[in-house]
Parts: C-alpha cells; sequence; structure tokens
C-alpha cells in the first residue's frame, strides 16, 4: 500500500546534485483525465486538493530533484553509445567535399552514401527491441558498440566506393541498435524526477559527437585527400571501443530484471537510484504491478519473480498488440510515439546537417577550410542548445519545450528559405543575405535542440507500457531512420528541382503541422513514473475526484 508522506524524505546530499525546481510525483499510478488510481479503489485528488493536503500535513508541496550519482553514471555510459551517431552525421558532412574527388563519385552516389546508413538503422532499430527483451538492455548496448566498430574500420579501410558503402551499411545497423536501447535503458532506470534530464543525455552526446566529428573535419582537412577522409570515417572506431567497455561497469535495467524474476537484483538497482530505501521499495512496487502482465499476481512479488523466470519471456506477442489488436490508449500511445519521431525527422534537420557545407556553398562561402570551419559553428550552437534544453526538461515539461523548438524551427527554416531564395535570383552575394542564411541555419539546429532533438528520444521510451516499451520504441525509431533516410537520399535532388529556397519553405510548412501535432496530441509527463504514464492517454473521465489517503 502506498502513502502519502508527511515528513521530507531524507535525502543524502553527498549523493545527489540539485537540478532546478521539479514537481514533486508520488510513485502512485495516477490517472490525470479520470482522476483515480487506475486498478485500485483509492482515487487522487485534484492537483489543488492534493497541494492543499499536503500543507495540512506538513508535507512538502515541491520537492526538489536531487541527481542520483549512480543513475547519472549509468544515463551517461549508456548516452555515450549515441557519440557514434553524431560523429558520423558531423564527420560525414566534411568527409564527402574529399570522397567525392578522391573516388570520383556522383552527386546521387553521395546521396546513395550519406543516406544508406540511416536506411540501414532502420534494420537494427526493428531488432533491436526483440533483441533487449531477450537478452537485455545492457548486452544490447554492447552489440550495438561492436557492430559499429565493425562499421568504421571497413569505412576507414575502404579502397572503393562499394566497400565504403559496405562498411555504411554494417555502421548503419548498430546506429540503429543504439538509438532505440539508450533512451530505453535510461528511462527505465532513471527516478521520475529527473528522468527527463537523464533520457535526453542521448541526443546531448549525439550532438558532442557532430561536433567531434566537425572538429576531426577541420583538423584532418589539410591532409591529403586519400589519406584525410579515410582518418575521418576510421577514427570512430576509438569512441565504440570505449563504449563497449564502459558498458561492462553499468548495472542491468530493473524493469528488465523484474519481469526475468531477478527481483532482489532490481531492489538494489533501485536502491542505488533513489533517494531513500521506502523510495526504491514502492518503485519496485510499481514495476511489479506493472509487470503483473506477464502472468503473475502483483501482490506476491515473489511468485511473479518464480513464474517470470520459468515462462522465460522474450517479448513474444508483443508486435500482435501493437499493430493487430492495439486497445484505444495503446493505439494513442503509438500515433504519438511514430508522429513525434516522424516530424523529428521530416524537419529536414539530419540533411541540413549532413549537407551543411553545400547549404553553405549555396549561400556564398566556397573555400573548402571556410565551409569546414562555419560547420564548427553550428555543432557549438547546438551542442550549447541541447545540454540548456535537457537541464530544464524536468521543470519546464515537454511540450512547452517542444513547442517552442518547433515553432522556431519553423520561423528559422522560412528564414533561411528567404536568403536562399534572394540569393538565387541575385547577380551579386550582398553580406546581409550570406549572414542571414548562416544565422538561420544555426539557429534552425538550436531550435531542434531545444525541442524535438532531446525530447522525441525521451517521449519514444517513456510512453509505453512496460510489457510494450522494447518493441514499441524499436517500431517508433524504425520510422525515425526510413523518414531519416529518404530525407538525406533525396535533399539534394530535390533542391536541385526546387532550389534550396523552395526546400527550406517546404521544411518551414512541414514543421508548421508538426507543431499542430504535439500541441493537439502530446501530453504532459514530466514528473511521473513510468507506470502513471499510460494513464494519461485513458479516455474515462470521474467528476469531482477525492482523496484517501492510506
Amino acid at each position: 500500500m502506498q502513502f502519502l508522506s508527511t515528513q521530507k524524505p531524507e535525502t543524502h546530499h553527498d549523493d545527489y546534485h540539485l537540478l532546478p525546481d521539479s514537481e514533486s510525483a508520488l510513485p502512485v499510478e495516477t490517472d490525470l483525465k479520470n482522476g483515480r488510481r487506475k486498478g485500485a479503489s483509492h482515487v487522487v485528488a485534484t492537483e489543488a486538493e492534493s497541494e492543499k493536503l499536503k500543507l495540512l500535513e506538513g508535507a512538502p508541496v515541491h520537492r526538489k530533484a536531487y541527481l542520483n550519482k549512480y543513475a547519472l553514471g549509468g544515463a551517461i555510459l549508456a548516452s555515450t553509445n549515441s557519440i557514434l551517431l553524431g560523429y558520423d552525421i558531423g564527420v560525414m558532412s566534411g568527409a564527402v567535399l574529399y570522397i567525392r574527388e578522391n573516388l570520383d563519385i556522383s552527386s546521387t552516389q553521395i546521396e546513395i552514401l550519406v543516406g544508406s546508413l540511416n536506411v540501414c538503422s532502420l534494420i537494427g532499430s526493428l531488432a533491436s527491441g526483440k533483441t533487449s527483451d531477450w537478452i537485455g538492455r545492457r548486452y544490447t548496448i554492447i552489440l550495438a558498440a561492436a557492430t559499429f566498430l565493425i562499421g568504421a574500420l571497413l569505412m576507414g579501410l575502404a579502397p572503393s566506393f562499394l566497400f565504403l558503402m559496405l562498411g555504411r551499411v554494417v555502421a548503419g545497423i548498430g546506429v540503429g541498435y543504439s538509438l532505440m536501447i539508450a533512451p530505453v535503458y535510461v528511462a527505465e532506470l532513471s527516478p521520475a524526477l529527473t528522468r527527463g534530464f537523464l533520457t535526453s543525455l542521448p541526443e546531448v552526446f549525439i550532438n558532442v559527437g557532430i561536433l567531434l566529428g566537425y572538429i576531426a573535419n577541420y583538423t584532418l582537412s589539410g591532409l591529403p585527400e586519400h589519406i584525410n577522409w579515410r582518418l575521418m570515417l576510421g577514427l570512430a572506431a576509438l569512441p565504440a571501443i570505449a563504449v563497449a567497455l564502459g558498458v561492462l561497469a553499468m548495472p542491468e535495467s530493473p524493469r528488465w530484471l523484474v519481469v526475468k524474476g531477478r527481483l532482489s537484483e532490481a531492489k538494489q538497482v533501485l536502491i542505488k537510484t533513489s533517494e531513500t530505501k521506502e523510495e526504491a521499495e514502492l518503485r519496485l512496487a510499481e514495476i511489479v504491478k506493472a509487470a503483473s502482465v506477464f502472468g503473475t499476481s502483483p501482490a506476491d512479488s515473489s511468485s511473479l519473480g518464480q513464474a517470470a523466470s520459468s515462462s522465460n519471456w522474450r517479448g513474444q506477442g508483443v508486435w500482435k498488440e501493437l499493430l493487430l489488436r492495439p486497445s484505444r490508449p495503446i493505439r494513442r500511445i503509438l500515433i504519438s510515439a511514430i508522429g513525434v519521431n516522424f516530424f523529428m525527422q521530416a524537419s529536414g534537420n539530419d540533411a541540413v546537417v549532413y549537407y551543411s557545407p553545400e547549404v553553405f556553398k549555396g549561400s556564398g562561402i566556397h573555400n573548402k577550410k571556410q565551409l569546414v570551419g562555419v560547420t564548427v559553428i553550428m555543432g557549438i550552437a547546438k551542442t550549447f542548445f541541447v545540454l540548456v534544453s535537457a537541464l530544464f526538461l524536468d521543470s519546464f515539461g515537454r511540450r512547452p519545450l517542444l513547442l517552442l523548438g518547433s515553432a522556431g524551427m519553423a520561423i528559422s527554416l522560412a528564414g533561411l528559405g528567404l536568403g536562399s531564395k534572394f540569393l538565387e535570383y541575385s547577380n551579386s552575394s550582398p553580406g546581409w543575405a550570406i549572414a542571414l542564411c548562416v544565422v538561420a541555419v544555426c539557429a534552425a539546429v538550436s531550435f531542434f535542440s531545444i525541442g524535438l532533438g532531446p525530447i522525441t528520444w525521451v517521449y519514444s521510451s517513456e510512453i509505453f507500457p512496460l510489457r510494450l516499451r522494447a518493441q514499441g520504441s524499436s517500431l517508433a525509431i524504425s520510422v525515425n531512420r526510413l523518414v531519416s533516410g529518404l530525407v538525406a537520399m533525396t535533399f539534394l535532388s530535390i533542391s536541385r528541382e526546387i532550389s534550396f529556397g523552395g526546400m527550406f519553405f517546404a521544411l518551414a510548412g512541414i514543421m508548421v503541422v508538426g507543431t499542430i501535432f504535439f500541441y493537439c496530441y502530446l501530453p504532459e509527463t514530466k514528473g511521473k513514473s513510468l507506470e502513471e504514464i499510460e494513464a494519461l492517454f485513458e479516455d474515462d473521465v470521474v467528476e469531482n475526484p477525492k482523496v484517501l489517503v492510506s
């Protein structure tokens, strides 16, 4: 049985770092729409009534969010895997300038080369859900790093275009695994009050990787053309090795451990990632209740462990529940997850980053060193703003930052289209138009880093119920990868037909539609435990809810 505490939980300030204020979230299975605890006779008060009750009892209305070092360490190690994708995005934008000349390949082949990694990552994304349900989240992260390592080595040693394509295919599969498993693992490990910050770390590390790729381009661009691009691509093997070794020190996801019947191990992980032992026990009780779908009574933890262990559940039946016979809440969850992943890539952000030298070249900058140098500035802007977003996700919430980011992208892309169109019809290249394009590109990627960049991974990993989380996330991220690949492989071709200006106006229109979708369809999830969030998608409404304290 769960309680409303009358005392502040005992905190150990030597184990936690203070983050921006977050609203208190009790670990109960609360339905915000129908105002009651799902599956029980208890009902939960409105926010105002609940806060009043806390004041009467002497309990704090708001609780500070302390960043647990153990959860932070696991999140950083898992998110480091995302550096691999970021590095590839950043480094390829500069490497293609030299690959084109060294291997004498066409613009179409460049598009195929760049986009193939995203299309092939679809394979890893689809397979990662089932794999992680089978062998665990931690070993799936190791598998992702090992696969990318092989791909990076193949690309760095490539003697021909076909060999280079083979390396891209292998690396793409590793990227697909990484993009799905890192956010899911971090979400399942993190306490509710800091989950937004910790789950956004994969996007932070993607941007760090992009920046490192830009820096590698700038540093190695002075080498001979038959060497520089191979070093640029091959250096990705170093972080892959570091990730594979670092993951060995990580704990397994407590939710996966519960499903497998390893309750004592799950409890030890939860104790280390919670403020108090009591909070850990409450979190464990919630997870056990959520895991009751695996065939046992949530009231008996030991029997759950034995049954889960003997049943050896490996994710069977999930695809049928997701795609063939979804309940209405599951259908809404699936549409929300797929929608936010679709608009993340339909925004054209990855293509703008991949082809940023081409975009800046169209803006009047032609020197290769200058082209690469401007991309470094863009990378710094992206990294700075994704850090800002991560720090405030748990205080401002997901929706405000997502709406700000997508609306800002629409305005920035429209400005970029305007500047590009002016340069297209101008006989000269006025400085103000070039400056507008550079500022607009940096603004577009910065607003992406505030909103869609980090929040897509947070939403994808936290809104699915436990039994559907891994494979549901893999399906949504597969859509992400498919759209990313299609945009990357057609961006230059479409831009040649309708001009860069026309392309950016089209992307601005897509972001307007995306902003409307986010406003109408995505609920706020900050401060909710993973086990509470499913209730946000329910339709039942109960009037005049009250609180029963037990």
